[in-house]
């Protein structure tokens, strides 16, 4: 059995009246992420983790910001998409883990619908994703409510 590790991260700056997505729920909040995509900084980690598993670059090569088919795109689409791309070299998920960095909201009461989106999007079971919160402790931008940061780490294997 081949079995490789991926490490993922993004940010994305916050601003007043935009949609705040975070593994693949909207959460209500005064500010969303600005980005060319919906700015789901939890999905973005995860795909750039399970692409640097396998060895196939980043979110940026595959999916461009430059490209107009990924203006507003769903970052769940994504997400299904990365998975095809490691699938297709024969690479099954593992495991994930995962953390987003962010002041505001509190993001603990919908951890538990992220954990399904991002599983159901990965066709694996839930016990396979973990996503958890934490603050910056008002540290750096995330700590001023300027941005919001996540990390993922992936585990995957060759299976054929």
């Amino acid at each position: 059995m081949s079995v490789r590790i991926g490490y993922g991260y993004d940010v994305h700056q916050l601003a007043d009246g935009r949609e705040l997505y975070l593994g693949g729920i909207k959460i209500p909040h005064s500010k969303g992420c600005i980005a060319h995509s919906d700015g789901d900084v939890l999905l973005h980690a995860i795909c750039d983790a399970i692409l640097g598993a396998a060895a196939m670059r980043d979110i940026g090569y595959h999916f461009p910001d430059t490209d107009p088919a990924y203006k507003n795109i769903d970052s769940k689409v994504l997400l299904k998409k990365t998975y095809q791309l490691i699938s297709a070299k024969g690479y099954s998920l593992i495991n994930i883990d995962s953390t987003v960095c962010l002041e505001k909201p509190k993001i603990k009461d919908y951890i538990d619908k992220m954990t399904q989106c991002i599983a159901d999007q990965l066709y694996t079971s839930i016990e396979n994703v973990s996503v958890k919160a934490t603050t910056t402790e008002k540290l750096g931008f995330v700590g001023r409510e300027e941005g919001i940061a996540a990390h993922a780490v992936v585990l995957i294997e060759k299976v054929k």
